[in-house]
C-alpha cells in the first residue's frame, strides 16, 4: 500500500523539475530543434545556394591534380591544410578549398566560380552555437543538449501512464488538453530519437571540458595525448618538401576502396616535411562518419585509421556526427531525421504552451512566445530573401526581422491573434522570397538543386497560409 504514494511524489518531483527545467531552457530549446531540424538538408541548402554550377558524379584522377595545381599557385597565402571534396560526400560538385577558400572544379578540371554557402552557414551557426562566440555557443547549446536529456528522463517519470496513453488524444476546448495530448504522444514515440540526439548534441561542446579534465588528471595537461588515445594520430615524418604525388596517391587508394565512397582528401601541413595526404572514405553499412587512409608526400601508402573496422570506442566516437545530422540512408533518412526533429520541436513548443495555459495570468509572455513560434520561421525566410536580393548579412536579418516580429506581437489582441497573423506573414514572406529566388537565378532557379528545397518550402507555405484561413 505504501508504494502508491511513493510513486505519486516521484511523479509530483518529476513533473515540477521538468517544469522549471522546461521553462529554463524553452526558448533556446525550441531555436536549437527548429534550426537543427532544418539543418539536416544542409548539403542540399548548399547546393541551392548556387544552382547553377554544373554537376556530375564523376571525376578522374588528372582533374584532381590539375585542381590542385591551379589552386596552389593562385592562393599562395599560409594554410594548414587543402582539400579536395568528392560526389561521394552527398553533394554532385567537385570543390578545391584551403582553410579560407574553396572553387568549384570543372569537367577539365579548371577552377571556376568561388563556393559561397553563407546562408547555410548561418543556419549551422544558429544551431550550433546560436550565433553566439563559437566557444561559449558551442558549450551553451551542448549544455542545452544535457539538460534535454534531464528533461527526458524527467518527463517519463511524472508521467507514470504516459506509455499507456500513447495513443490517447482529446481536441477542443481551449487547446490545453490537445497541447498536453500532443506533448506527451510525441515525447513517448520519439524517445529513443530524443535521448540520441540529446546526448550527441552534448557531445559537441562538453567533450572539449571532459578532455581538459582527463588530461590534467592523468596526462600532465597534455590535450592531444587524450585525443591520440581516441583518435589515430598524425603520422611523424621526415621527407624532402615537394608537392604532394596526389595521383599516385590516388591510385593506390583506388585499389583498396571503391572509388565512389571517396568523400574528400586532406593535404595536411602542406609544404613541410610533416606533409600527408589523408584520404575520408564512407563505410557502408556503418554510421561511422569514415575510414581514413594515411599517405606521404610521395602518395606511398602509411596507414589506416581503423575508425571503420577498429575498436568498438573510436566506432562509437566516429559516428557521433551521422547518428546526430542523420546523414546515412540517404535522403530517406533524412526525412525520417526531419520528421522526428519537428516532432521535437513541437514537444518544444508545446510544453511552453501547456505553462501559459495554466497559469492564470496574462502578460506580454502569452504574446511574445506564440511570436518565437511562428516568427521564426518567417525569420529565416526574410533571412535569405535579403541575401539573395541585396547581399545582406542572413544573420543580421534573421535577428532583426525575428525582434520586431516580437515587438510587433505585443499590440496584438490575444495569442491566436499571434499566430494567425504570423502564419499569414510566414506565407506571404515566402511567396516574396521565391519571386527573389526566381529572378536572381532564372532558369537555374527550375533546377533539381533548386527545386528540392523551393518545392517543400511552397507546400509549407500553401498548409500554413491555409492553416490561417481556419482560425479567422
Amino acid at each position: 500500500m505504501a508504494k502508491q504514494p511513493l510513486t505519486q511524489s516521484l511523479s509530483k518531483r518529476s513533473l515540477a523539475s521538468h517544469t522549471w527545467l522546461g521553462l529554463l531552457v524553452s526558448a533556446f530549446m525550441y531555436l536549437i530543434c527548429l534550426s537543427g531540424t532544418v539543418a539536416v538538408l544542409h548539403l542540399e541548402f548548399e547546393r541551392w545556394e548556387q544552382p547553377y554550377i554544373e554537376e556530375s558524379d564523376s571525376f578522374s584522377i588528372a582533374q584532381v591534380e590539375k585542381a590542385y595545381a591551379q589552386f596552389a599557385q593562385r592562393y599562395t597565402a599560409d594554410t594548414h591544410h587543402y582539400y579536395f571534396v568528392f560526389p561521394g560526400s552527398g553533394i554532385p560538385r567537385l570543390v578545391m578549398e584551403d582553410d579560407n577558400t574553396a572553387h568549384f572544379v570543372d569537367a577539365n578540371g579548371d577552377l571556376i566560380e568561388q563556393e559561397t554557402v553563407t546562408w547555410t552557414r548561418m543556419l549551422g551557426d544558429l544551431h550550433m552555437y546560436l550565433h553566439l562566440p563559437a566557444t561559449f555557443g558551442m558549450i551553451f547549446v551542448s549544455t542545452c543538449g544535457a539538460l534535454l536529456c534531464a528533461l527526458i528522463v524527467s518527463g517519463l517519470l511524472a508521467h507514470p501512464r504516459i506509455v499507456k496513453d500513447a495513443f490517447r488524444f482529446r481536441a477542443g476546448g481551449d487547446g490545453l488538453k490537445s497541447n498536453i495530448d500532443l506533448h506527451n504522444r510525441l515525447s513517448v514515440w520519439g524517445t529513443p530519437f530524443h535521448l540520441m540526439i540529446a546526448v550527441t548534441g552534448a557531445y559537441f561542446g562538453l567533450a572539449g571540458i571532459l578532455v581538459t579534465i582527463i588530461s590534467q588528471a592523468f596526462y600532465g595537461g597534455d590535450n592531444q595525448a587524450v585525443y591520440d588515445q581516441v583518435f589515430t594520430p598524425e603520422p611523424v615524418l621526415e621527407q624532402e618538401v615537394a608537392p604532394p604525388e596526389i595521383g599516385q596517391a590516388m591510385r593506390d587508394l583506388f585499389e583498396r576502396i571503391d572509388r565512389n565512397n571517396l568523400i574528400f582528401f586532406a593535404i595536411h601541413d602542406p609544404g613541410t616535411p610533416q606533409q600527408f595526404i589523408e584520404f575520408f572514405v564512407k563505410e557502408p553499412g556503418r554510421f561511422t562518419y569514415s575510414e581514413n587512409y594515411q599517405y606521404n608526400s610521395a602518395g606511398q601508402f602509411l596507414s589506416v585509421s581503423g575508425y571503420g573496422a577498429g575498436d568498438g570506442g573510436k566506432q562509437i566516437l566516429w559516428s557521433v556526427y551521422r547518428l546526430h545530422f542523420g546523414d546515412f540512408w540517404g535522403m530517406p533518412g533524412k526525412v525520417l531525421f526531419i520528421i522526428l526533429g519537428m516532432m521535437l520541436t513541437i514537444i518544444s513548443a508545446t510544453g511552453m504552451n501547456i505553462w501559459l495555459k495554466k497559469r492564470k495570468t496574462q502578460d506580454a509572455l502569452n504574446l511574445l512566445w506564440p511570436a518565437l513560434v511562428w516568427g521564426t520561421p518567417g525569420a529565416l525566410v526574410a533571412s535569405a530573401a535579403a541575401y539573395f536580393a541585396v547581399s545582406l548579412s542572413p544573420t543580421l536579418s534573421f535577428w532583426v526581422v525575428l525582434c520586431g516580429l516580437c515587438v510587433l506581437a505585443l499590440t496584438a489582441k490575444s495569442q491566436q491573434h499571434v499566430t494567425r497573423q504570423l502564419k499569414q506573414a510566414f506565407s506571404l514572406l515566402t511567396l516574396c522570397f521565391l519571386l527573389v529566388y526566381f529572378a536572381v537565378f532564372g532558369e537555374a532557379g527550375f533546377s533539381s538543386a533548386a527545386l528540392q528545397i523551393n518545392l517543400p518550402l511552397l507546400l509549407i507555405a500553401l498548409w500554413t497560409g491555409y492553416s490561417a484561413h481556419k482560425q479567422s
